[in-house]
């Protein structure tokens, strides 16, 4: 399980003609992953990841502050991963992972009284693609803290490994 820093999905705002894009915010991404090490120095399986992104929208030539709606993409990340890892010592392992796979989205558009927005929903890609390089540090035989560096899902994540 871990919790990270998103990359990819605020570029899949939409973006509109005579209207501005306000302030982003963003929630996840949110992984969970089970693996099956076949080695000691590889393992293969499967990632889920979940996020979240939103912004409100105005328009250019309205002097009132409230948007005129707002845009809400919400991202499922189904992949399978392999993972590389470069033994140093018992308590600390770098790995590569790399990850592919498919997302499904759900788009959300609303006006500022909550109403359904008259807005043309955007193509959203449907190929989900994780590399990053990774560092684990063990805690106990079962247990092992990690952090990852990558492009794709997310920038940044962190979390616990557990082994079952």
């Amino acid at each position: 399980m871990g919790y990270g820093f998103p990359n990819v999905d605020r570029q899949y705002l939409p973006e509109y003609y005579a209207i501005s894009q306000g302030n982003i915010s963003q929630s996840g991404i949110v992984t969970g992953a089970l693996n099956y090490q076949f080695s000691r120095r590889m393992s293969i399986g499967i990632m889920v990841a979940h996020g979240s992104v939103s912004a409100p929208y105005y328009d250019y030539y309205s002097s009132v502050a409230l948007p005129d709606f707002s845009a809400r993409l919400e991202t499922w990340s189904f992949m399978i991963n392999l993972v590389r890892y470069i033994p140093v010592s018992r308590r600390v392992t770098p790995y590569i992972k790399t990850a592919i796979g498919f997302n499904s989205w759900k788009q959300e558009y609303k006006d500022a009284n909550g109403n359904k927005a008259a807005v043309t929903p955007v193509d959203l890609p449907d190929f989900a693609h994780q590399v990053a390089l990774g560092v684990k540090f063990r805690l106990s035989e079962r247990a092992a803290f990690f952090v990852e560096g990558g492009y794709g899902k997310y920038i940044v994540l962190g979390g616990l490994s557990v082994k079952i």
